[in-house]
């Protein structure tokens, strides 16, 4: 019986890790938007000043955000009024904001009429590297000339002309925005990639179609985005002539070095010690050498790490972006499976920061898991030692996304919202090129363009 008992787990691996490739390919296809909500989305101006956007998101319903960081998730029910849950969490929200219908369409916020901004839209499709995206140039109104911001993915598969909301945001504050679907996503050829190279010579290409489509209304034309855009827009910066760099919550250290740092703070979380983390580093080291084969390679060194330490507690307790994945399957099944997004896991980025010539700007989450932030504030402080052109700066407590958020009972963070001032922030610094002299929240401003480092509050 012990033959049939190993090969029906081992089809059970093969089925857990196809379902798992599945998953990180992002194989499943995107579902339009319910007419119902698309129609709402827009970002209104409030009969007392405030900007309030209201954007689709994946799956079933919407979001609306304020420039404060505000937000929360709309659903509407069978009577045909609007509820939400506060941040990202399933908690009734008492923020009132109803939409109508849309036969019927009218926007309250607190009690407050919003009027639907408009801007000038023009759709296009042009050449990346080797494919042909889908992109979209966003005017704010007038006929003068704007900052125009090039809008860079992070990791997600999703069209960004769908779910981008800054290209509502952006141009209600007076910069225009390029969005593109990145290649394999939206209406974009091609298969979807997290090779940097690729989708740094993809945004070099959308720099030069928004320009192109902004004529004489470019003035400033650069890039903006967060996460994943960390690696791209510099490495696009070094082959285009963009004028600025905006990156927020991204890491200045490698994809490899991602995962070792999530595991590191599983381990902490978990209330392991040094002499545990030193082990971990071990197999994060054996992990990453598989993914650099990419699964096809690696795994003499990943058994020997399995056989010195996974009879051991803490071995659990490792997760990672995808340490855990890969200890949860056998060789076989990950040779067969094994998803390659062709993503550029020893991309090293710092001599490519040194090289940026533009002003700079990196907006870190102090406290985040996804991309821990330690190594980058380091690494950043060392640039921006070195060059005038680089502005740093922290919002403590935050979390990927500069998100805020509260520990739940069972240890899971519950994100709120995002941290008010780090809209005005991005504002301020695209649009007038440096950080104005109002505060931003709580953020800490720990190296200045031109001013070195600082370490001051604003």
């Amino acid at each position: 019986m012990r033959p049939r008992k190993v090969l029906v787990a081992s089809l059970i691996a093969v089925v857990g890790v196809a379902a798992f490739t599945a998953w990180w390919l992002r194989a499943d296809k995107e579902d339009p938007v319910d007419p119902r909500m698309a129609c709402h989305v827009a970002v209104y101006r409030l009969d007392d000043g405030r900007l309030i956007d209201i954007a689709p998101i994946t799956g079933n319903g919407l979001r609306w955000r304020g420039v404060d960081g505000r937000t929360g998730k709309l659903q509407q029910g069978e009577t045909g009024r609007w509820s939400g849950s506060i941040g990202w969490s399933d908690r009734p929200d008492p923020t009132d904001v109803q939409l109508g219908t849309c036969s019927q369409p009218v926007m309250t916020f607190e009690g407050h009429r919003g009027q639907r901004l408009s801007f000038a839209t023009t759709e296009t499709r042009f050449q990346g590297h080797g494919e042909t995206l889908a992109g979209r140039l966003v005017m704010p109104p007038g006929d003068g000339p704007v900052p125009i911001a090039v809008m860079v993915h992070g990791s997600e598969a999703t069209s960004a002309r769908t779910y981008n909301y800054f290209q509502r945001l952006f141009p209600a504050n007076g910069i225009g925005v390029f969005v593109y679907d990145k290649r394999g996503t939206g209406d974009s050829t091609g298969k979807y990639s997290q090779d940097f190279h690729l989708l740094a010579d993809d945004a070099v290409a959308a720099l030069k179609e928004a320009r192109r489509l902004a004529g004489a209304r470019a003035s400033r034309v650069g890039f903006s985005g967060g996460s994943q855009a960390g690696w791209i827009e510099p490495l696009a910066a070094t082959k285009s002539d963009a004028d600025f760099v905006a990156v927020a919550y991204g890491l200045a250290d490698t994809p490899l070095a991602e995962d070792r740092d999530q595991v590191r703070l599983d381990l902490i979380a978990a209330g392991h010690g040094p002499d545990v983390l030193a082990k971990a580093r071990e197999v994060t080291d054996a992990t990453g050498a598989v993914m650099v084969a990419r699964f096809k390679g690696g795994y003499d060194r990943l058994d020997a790490v399995k056989a010195k330490y996974a009879s051991e507690p803490w071995w659990k307790d490792m997760k990672g972006e995808y340490t855990g994945l890969v200890l949860r399957y056998p060789p076989i099944a990950l040779r067969m499976f094994g998803p390659d997004e062709g993503t550029s896991w020893e991309y090293e980025p710092m001599p490519v920061l040194q090289s940026v010539k533009q002003p700079l700007l990196w907006i870190i989450a102090g406290a985040d898991r996804e991309a821990p932030p330690e190594e980058t504030r380091r690494r950043l402080l060392a640039v921006a030692k070195g060059k005038p052109n680089a502005t740093v700066v922290e919002f403590p407590g935050t979390d990927h996304g500069i998100i805020q958020f509260v520990v739940t009972p069972d240890g899971e963070r519950e994100g709120t919202r995002v941290a008010d001032g780090y809209f005005r922030m991005l504002v301020d610094w695209i649009r007038d090129g440096h950080l104005g002299d109002s505060a931003y929240g709580d953020a800490a401003v720990l190296a200045r363009a031109n001013q070195g480092l600082s370490g001051s509050a604003r």
